[in-house]
């Protein structure tokens, strides 16, 4: 199921997606912004995460995964 909403975005990023579109990056507008959308939910479940495991510490027999995803895992911003 889709829902469409309606978004303000200013003119430079509007520009943007539009040349995406004519670019054939993507196929549509909605396109990049359901990406761009899913890219920031799997970053805040990454930023979650990371926050547990600061706490928590490893609770597991992957310790040693979790010590190489801690120095090694790269989170975009």
């Amino acid at each position: 199921m889709t829902t469409q909403i309606a978004v303000r975005l200013p003119d430079e990023l509007v520009r943007f997606l539009d040349q995406s579109v004519a670019d054939g990056i993507v196929t549509s507008r909605a396109e990049m912004v359901s990406r761009a959308v899913e890219r920031e939910m799997r970053h805040q479940a990454a930023v979650a995460d990371a926050a547990i495991l600061t706490t928590d510490g490893p609770r597991d027999d992957l310790d040693e995964l979790v010590a190489w995803a801690a120095t090694n895992a790269f989170l975009e911003d």
